[in-house]
Formats: structure tokens, sequence, C-alpha cells
């Protein structure tokens, strides 16, 4: 039986699960190829092999994975675009398409969405006659009514949802009653130069310039503007904060709050403090104890908490939400900073500081752990010069304490927050390996 199983899988996924246990026991022994070695070599001096070696070895083995993973669990899903494409055009009355010129436009529309919808299911959809059929009808439609290749696409259609009931706009208590425990919480703080802990778990101070989104999922999108201090063109503080609230159902309609350096207004743009008004409450809500300068909305139909204020001469954003609504993202919103951190190309190492040094003694007197809010107020103290500087890690963990119920996990230690072993990514690889194998036994479900 071992024999035809390992006869049935390739030699190259035999390698992958080799590699993954030699990681899982011991990275110091694993054996690699030497080009792998040598691509190491650069980065592993300095004390930092075992864990620079961890990081090299999971990054290789989930990109191996991503790319050469097969596709016996894809499913082709021309059918979903053939009737996607044929409600698109139902709704202009024209099937065919127009000849208006209005209804030609959103015509050209539907074929360039039933285009896309093709292309992200080609993969999956090889030797499907039907596919090809529409993929070359595709083609020949687009040029019989004269559309551009580029251009706005059909919006997708709307799923049927049931009327919510009367707790349905309070997202803790809508949880519980679904699985009979309170929600998983997390944090994400983006503060000082500036400085990142994701809802991860990381910590990293980044080098970004210009409007970077920090979340962007079906629910949520905050993006930040950090732009060069004077003097300094590496180093970056916040100078503006945009949050959009999308709509989501009968709870709240989209609103937009937009804060900018020496202006943190206690409203959203409109005006307004409160939206979402059911059944006399109100799932959007801004509040101030220091209008101009600190600002925080609340968002009890998604359990989100947002804290905007201004530090010294930068803005801060705090945010606390639920792991569901964190991770409800498509593949398309890979971008966010308060997910996987700021790009590896931008980020910035934190220099030493000796105890004796006026710095250290300062961010001491400040932050008595020595975690990542202290090295913080040492980076941006040692860049910046100035005392006021470190104000901004000191606000920043009081946010983290009120936001986190855990006390053990309020103060990120640094082995905490990137040295160690890279969890996530394991769980990653892990979990995209286990997943392939049982569709190459046990075929799709």
């Amino acid at each position: 039986m071992f024999a035809d199983l390992f006869g049935f899988v390739s030699p190259v996924w035999l390698f992958y699960i080799v590699c993954f246990s030699i990681c899982a026991g011991s990275c110091e022994q694993a054996v690699l190829p030497v080009s792998v070695w040598v691509g190491m070599a650069a980065s592993a001096v300095g004390g930092n092999h075992l864990h620079t070696t961890w990081k090299h070895i999971v990054i290789i083995v989930t990109t191996l994975l991503l790319l050469s993973a097969p596709s016996v669990c894809a499913q082709c899903r021309i059918l979903r675009c053939n009737s996607d494409f044929v409600a698109a055009t139902l709704e202009i009355g024209v099937i065919g398409g127009g000849g208006k010129n209005g209804a030609n436009a959103v015509y050209c529309s539907a074929l360039r969405s039933y285009a896309l919808c093709t292309q992200r299911t080609a993969r999956a959809c090889r030797g499907d006659l039907a596919y090809h059929s529409a993929v070359q009808g595709i083609e020949d439609l687009l040029i019989q009514h004269r559309c551009p290749q580029t251009g706005p696409t059909a919006q997708p259609r709307p799923l049927p949802q049931a009327p919510l009931s009367g707790d349905g706009c309070f997202y803790e208590k809508r949880f519980m009653q679904r699985e009979g425990r309170a929600p998983e919480y997390l944090h994400c703080g983006v503060f000082g130069d500036p400085h990142i802990r994701t809802f991860n778990e990381e910590f990293q101070t980044c080098a970004v310039q210009g409007a970077w989104p920090l979340i962007d999922n079906q629910y949520l999108y905050i993006q930040a503007t950090s732009t060069p201090t004077r003097g300094s063109s590496s180093t970056t503080i916040l100078t503006k904060i945009t949050v959009i609230l999308k709509n989501w159902r009968e709870c709240a309609e989209l609103q937009i709050y937009q804060a900018e350096l020496d202006n943190v207004p206690p409203a959203f743009v409109d005006g307004s403090v409160t939206g979402g008004d059911r059944r006399g409450h109100q799932s959007l809500r801004v509040h101030s104890h220091d209008p101009g300068r600190h600002a925080e909305i609340w968002a009890t139909h998604i359990g989100t908490t947002i804290v905007v204020r201004q530090v010294d001469q930068s803005l801060s954003l705090s945010v606390r939400s639920p792991r569901a609504i964190v991770e409800s993202y498509t593949p398309e919103q890979d971008l966010q900073l308060c997910v996987w951190g700021c790009p590896v190309s931008q980020r910035m190492e934190t220099s030493y500081a000796h105890p004796s040094t006026p710095a250290y003694t300062h961010c001491s007197s400040l932050l008595p752990v020595r975690d990542v809010y202290f090295q913080a107020c040492l980076f941006d103290l040692q860049v910046t010069g100035d005392l006021n500087s470190s104000a901004s890690a000191v606000a920043a963990l009081e946010d983290a304490r009120a936001m986190i119920s855990d006390p053990d996990r309020v103060h990120l230690l640094t082995d905490r927050a990137g040295n160690n072993p890279p969890s996530l990514l394991v769980a990653l690889a892990f979990s995209i390996l286990v997943e392939t194998l049982r569709c190459i036994f046990l075929g799709p479900v």
C-alpha cells in the first residue's frame, strides 16, 4: 500500500514533505540545495542564522506549493459565468446587444465581465467544450458590437438576503447567538515613524511614502498617507487617514471619515456623528473627548472600534476588530499593511541604543517594559532628537491596553514580533500541502 502511495506522489511533492518534516524538527539541520544556502548566506550572518533560515525555508516551500499545486480541486465555473451574463443582459432587456448607444454600452460592460469571469476559471476549465465555446463566442460578440477590450464591467448580482432579526445589527450579540461564545478580537496599531503592529502580532517600522491601504476587506477600508519628515527623506510620519465604512444591508449606509494633520474632526465628512439608525440604535457613531486631536469610531454592526488621534506632529491609528471581519477579504485585496505588514523593501531595521544614552533613559522612564513600544520610542527619539516624539509610542500602548482583553498580549516583546519561526506562513504552507494531497487521493468534494 505504501509503495503504491509513494508511487502516486510525484518526487517534487516528496521533496516538499521531507523539507517540511525537517523544518518541523530542526531548522539548523535542514538539507537544502546549495543554491538555496548560497542565497541565504548574506542574510544569515550576524547571529540571525536560525531566524533567517526559518523564514527562507518556509517562504521557499510556500512559494513552491503555490506555484505547483495541482488544480484537481478547482471546479470549472463556466456555467456560473454564463448565468451571470444572461442575467446582466436580461436587465437591459436585450440578450443580443442593443441598437441604442446606452444599451450597447451596458451590453459591452456585460461582455467584458463575461470575459473576465472566463479568465478567472480558465485553469479549471481546460478541455471543457462549453468553456472554449464561450470564449470564442465572447471574442466574436466583442468584435460584432465594436466593444473596447478595456472599460467598465457589469456589477455582480447581489445575493438574496433574508431580513435581519432584532439583534442583526449587533455583531457581538449575533455572533454569541450563532457560535455560543464571544468573538475573537484582533488589534492593529500604526503610529510614529510609522511603526505597525499587525493583526498577526508582528511589529515593523516602515519607510513607506504616499497613500497605502492599512485595511481592505468586505466591510471596511482604511488608508493612511505618510510624508517625509522635515530634513529627512528616509523617515516618514502619518499625515492623513481615510476610513470608509461600507454599506451593509439595513444596518449601515456608506460613511467616510477623514483626518489630517492638525484636523481630527469629531464627525464624518458629511457632518454627521451617527449613522445606520435601526429601532432607535445607531450602528455607526463618532465620539471625541478632544475635538481636533482625537476621534473614536464605533461600528457595532461589525464589532469594530477605530481610534484616530494626533500625537505631537503625526497621526496614529488603532483598530480593534473581530477575526471574521479582518479575514473577510478576497485574493484581489492582498495589500493590507495591518494584515501582511509593509513590503520587505520598505522595512527599516531598529538601531541599537546603549543603556547610558539619554534616549534610552528617557524611554525607560515612560515605558519600563522592553517591548516593541519601547523600541519604537527609541527609534523615533534617535531619528528626530525630539523628546516629544516618544508620546506616540506611549499613546499606542494605552490604546493596545484598551483594545486587547488579555493583559499578557499587550506587551508585544521583540522575540514575539517577527524573530520567531513565522507560524502564519507555516500554517499556510501546511494547509496548502494537506488540502492538495487530499484532493489528489480523494478527489474534489
